[in-house]
C-alpha cells in the first residue's frame, strides 16, 4: 500500500474546442498525491460516468494508486499493460512484412520513446547504454529472444522490464505525451530532426497508439491532437555537392587506383554517374539487366567503338545491417523506391558505360546470380569499403582546399551529378523523372539549385525588360 495515498482531488470535466468552438473532447481531470491525471472522452457521458466512479471511490475511502492514478476497485477492472510489454508486441506485430530498414527506423523512433515511459532512479542506466540496448535489443525482434545475450545486456533489458509504466500513463500523466512525442521528433540534444526523419517518426508513434487503441490498451491515441509544425522543409541539394562531368570522370578514373576494392567498384560508381543509379540498385545490377550492344572495331582510329546500351533496373540491396535483415546479410533484397512491387524502369546506358560495364564483366565476369559486383572473398561489398573507396579516390583527386567542400562527399553525389547534367543539358524533365525513378514535382524540387545558366539567363531577360541593350 506505500504506492497509495488518500490525498486525491477530482475537479470538474473540462471540454475542449477546436477553431470553430466545436467540442472535439470531455477531460477527466484528477490529482493524487499532487500528481495530475487525465482522461479524455469523445461523448459527454462517459466522462461524467468515469468521474462518478472516482468520486464514488474517493467518498468510500479508498486508496489510489500513485502510478495509475486509479482507486483500487478500478485498478483491478483493469488490467495494465506494461509499455515494455505494449511496444515488443507492436514491433513483432510489425517485424514480419516490414523492410528490413523500416524495422530499424521503428526501432530507433521507439527507443528515442521509451526512456519518457520508464522511472528514473539512482539505478537507471547511462542513458547512451539504455538508448543502445532498447534499439538494438528490445526493439528488434530477433535479437531480443537469443539467449546468447551479454550479462550487461540482460542486466539493462531487466532493469527496463521492471521500471517501464504502464501504458495509459500516455493519457493519464499531464504531460507525458507531449514528452513522448517531443523525444520523438527531436535529436538526443533536444535539437529539431530533419523534416523528413521527424515525420516519419511521428508517424511510426502515432501508428503504435492507434495500435493501442485497437487493441483496448488506451482508451485514445493523443498524438493528432498535439500541435507541432514540422522544420522547416529544405529538399533541395546543395549545388555544391553536384560534380561537373570533368571532375566527376576524374574521381572515377581514381577509383581504379584504390588498391584491392577499387578496380571492382569502378563500374558500380560509373553506373551511378552515367545512368543516375541509387546506390542500392547500382551494387545490385545483375548481368541479365543489361542490354549492351557489341563493339565495332574503327580501323582508321584502330579502337573499339561502342553504342549505346539498355538498363532495366527492377531491384534493389538497401544496406539495413545483418541484425535486421531475415537472410542475416547486411543488405536486404527489395523493389524499387516509389514502385509497385515487381515494378522496373529502363535506363538509358551511353557508349562510355557500356564500354565500362562489358570490361568490367569480362574482367571480373558474374556470381551465380549474375551480380556484376561482389567483394574481394566473392560475397556483399561491404558498406565500408564501399565507402572507404570513395573517400580514397577522392582525396586522390581533389586539392585539399576543394576537398574541404561538400563537392561529391559521398558517392549518392554521382546520382545528383547525372540527374543534374541531364537536365541542364536539355532532356526533357518529364523523361529525366521517368528515368530516375522521381516524380517531375519532386524532381524540379530536388534538383532545382542545380539547372546552370538559369540564374544567367533571367537577368538577361530583366536587362532586356529594362531596356538595356546586350
Amino acid at each position: 500500500m506505500k504506492n497509495t495515498s488518500y490525498k486525491v482531488n477530482i475537479w470538474n470535466i473540462k471540454t475542449r474546442k477546436n477553431a470553430k468552438g466545436k467540442v472535439t473532447s470531455y477531460g477527466v481531470r484528477w490529482a493524487v498525491d499532487g500528481q495530475p491525471f487525465y482522461e479524455s472522452y469523445k461523448v459527454r457521458a462517459q466522462a461524467d460516468s468515469r468521474r462518478a466512479e472516482l468520486v464514488s471511490a474517493q467518498r468510500r475511502g479508498e486508496p489510489f494508486d500513485r502510478e495509475s492514478g486509479l482507486p483500487a476497485s478500478l485498478s483491478q477492472e483493469r488490467e495494465e499493460v506494461s509499455w515494455y510489454d505494449f511496444t515488443c508486441g507492436y514491433v513483432d506485430a510489425k517485424w514480419p512484412k516490414a523492410a528490413a530498414t523500416y524495422r530499424r527506423t521503428i526501432a530507433e523512433a521507439l527507443a528515442a520513446a521509451t526512456p519518457v515511459m520508464l522511472r528514473s532512479g539512482n539505478t537507471a542506466p547511462d542513458a547512451k547504454v539504455l538508448r543502445s540496448v532498447l534499439k538494438s535489443w528490445v526493439f528488434n525482434s530477433a535479437a531480443r529472444v537469443r539467449d546468447d545475450k551479454p550479462a550487461e545486456v540482460a542486466s539493462v533489458l531487466n532493469w527496463i522490464e521492471r521500471n517501464s509504466l504502464p501504458v495509459s500513463a500516455v493519457t493519464t500523466k499531464q504531460g507525458k505525451a507531449r514528452a513522448l512525442h517531443e523525444a520523438v521528433v527531436s535529436r538526443v540534444d533536444g535539437a529539431p530532426l530533419a523534416r523528413s526523419v521527424a515525420r516519419q517518426r511521428r508517424m511510426i508513434l502515432n501508428n503504435a497508439l492507434n495500435h493501442a487503441v485497437e487493441t483496448g490498451v488506451l482508451a485514445e491515441n493523443p498524438v493528432p491532437s498535439i500541435k507541432w509544425t514540422a522544420p522547416k522543409p529544405s529538399r533541395a541539394i546543395d549545388s555544391r555537392r553536384v560534380a561537373n562531368p570533368v571532375q566527376a570522370r576524374t574521381i572515377l578514373l581514381s577509383v581504379k587506383d584504390v588498391k584491392r576494392s577499387g578496380p571492382r567498384l569502378y563500374a558500380c560508381y560509373a553506373a551511378m554517374y552515367f545512368a543516375a543509379l541509387r546506390p542500392e540498385e547500382a551494387i545490385d545490377l545483375r548481368e541479365y539487366h543489361l542490354t549492351l550492344p557489341h563493339p565495332g572495331w574503327n580501323e582508321e582510329t584502330e579502337e573499339w567503338v561502342y553504342d549505346s546500351g539498355k538498363i532495366y533496373v527492377e531491384d534493389a540491396a538497401p544496406h539495413a545491417g545483418k541484425a535486421w535483415t531475415d537472410s542475416g546479410q547486411a543488405r536486404d533484397q527489395r523493389g524499387l523506391k516509389h514502385r509497385e512491387p515487381g515494378e522496373g524502369r529502363h535506363v538509358p546506358c551511353p557508349p562510355e558505360l557500356t564500354a565500362i560495364l562489358r570490361q568490367h564483366i569480362c574482367q571480373f565476369g558474374t556470381d551465380d546470380h549474375g551480380r556484376l559486383f561482389r567483394g574481394i572473398r566473392g560475397g556483399e561489398v561491404p558498406l565500408i569499403t564501399w565507402n572507404r573507396v570513395w573517400k580514397a579516390a577522392r582525396a586522390a583527386t581533389l586539392t585539399e582546399r576543394v576537398a574541404a567542400t561538400p563537392l561529391a562527399s559521398r558517392p549518392y553525389d554521382l546520382r545528383h551529378a547525372a540527374v543534374s547534367t541531364w537536365l541542364n543539358g536539355g532532356v526533357p524533365p518529364t523523361v529525366v523523372a521517368e528515368w530516375a525513378g522521381h516524380s517531375v514535382e519532386v524532381l524540379l524540387q530536388v534538383y532545382a539549385k542545380c539547372l546552370d545558366g538559369q540564374d544567367h539567363l533571367a537577368m538577361q531577360q530583366v536587362q532586356a525588360a529594362l531596356g538595356h541593350k546586350p
